[in-house]
């Protein structure tokens, strides 16, 4: 029988997870660069915000408009709009902390993540919304945003990821109600179809990056016959 040589023994304590490993996996790589998108991507709802106070016209009517085809423009617009200060104040805090937190995997998976959430969720509530209203506001990427953060650990298999679920749920549960119909003035379609966009997005980059690691993986050869 042919034989090959011995594979390199692993560094002592290979197997085991480091903190910092564990923080690679659950803060973005560059922090101050997450932190600068997701404020700046704030900051641009509170300009809209104080631009549609200002100018004459409704921008809150560039919202989505349900089953209407001139409302399908809507779904690029209406995450940026909100009806009134304290419906933006109230999704400020989830926009500023899931969207930092999305960025785990660098800015540019947060872009593909935010993309299909910002999608979906708008052309669910394009389909299903109420008839004869304009539906506005960054609630829909916010439970997008969470409903990611809260799976790609399981899908991932990391543990540092499920522990952030674990604390996000714990702190942020409350919001799943958000997802059930019975509040009036309350877009649940867009929150349900952010979600489901959200776990979609999870599912999809975490297969997309194990295809990868797959590809970087170098064959271990074995014994070979006789």
């Amino acid at each position: 029988m042919s034989t090959l040589p011995p594979l390199p023994t692993p560094p002592a304590g290979g197997g085991t997870s480091r903190p910092a490993d564990v923080a690679k996996r659950v803060l973005p790589p560059n922090p101050k660069a997450a932190a600068f998108v997701a404020l700046g991507f704030t900051l641009v709802l509170y300009l809209v915000e104080l631009a549609d106070v200002i100018l004459p016209g409704n921008l809150d009517h560039g919202g989505v408009l349900s089953r209407q085809a001139d409302g399908l423009d809507g779904i690029l617009w209406a995450p940026l709009l909100h009806a009134g200060w304290s419906h933006l104040f109230s999704n400020t805090v989830p926009v500023l902390v899931f969207s930092f937190l999305a960025m785990a995997a660098g800015i540019g998976r947060w872009v593909v993540v935010t993309a299909i959430i910002w999608l979906v969720s708008g052309v669910g509530v394009w389909l299903v919304g109420p008839a004869a209203t304009y539906t506005v506001g960054a609630s829909g990427l916010a439970f997008g945003w969470l409903a990611y953060l809260l799976v790609r650990g399981l899908f991932n298999r990391s543990l540092g990821q499920i522990l952030v679920a674990v604390v996000l749920l714990g702190v942020w549960s409350g919001m799943l109600w958000g997802l059930l119909p019975g509040n009036p003035g309350i877009s649940w379609q867009g929150h349900l179809f952010g979600a489901l966009a959200g776990v979609f997005a999870a599912w999809l980059t975490s297969r997309g990056e194990r295809a990868r690691g797959r590809k970087a993986a170098p064959e271990i050869p074995g014994n070979l016959g006789v």
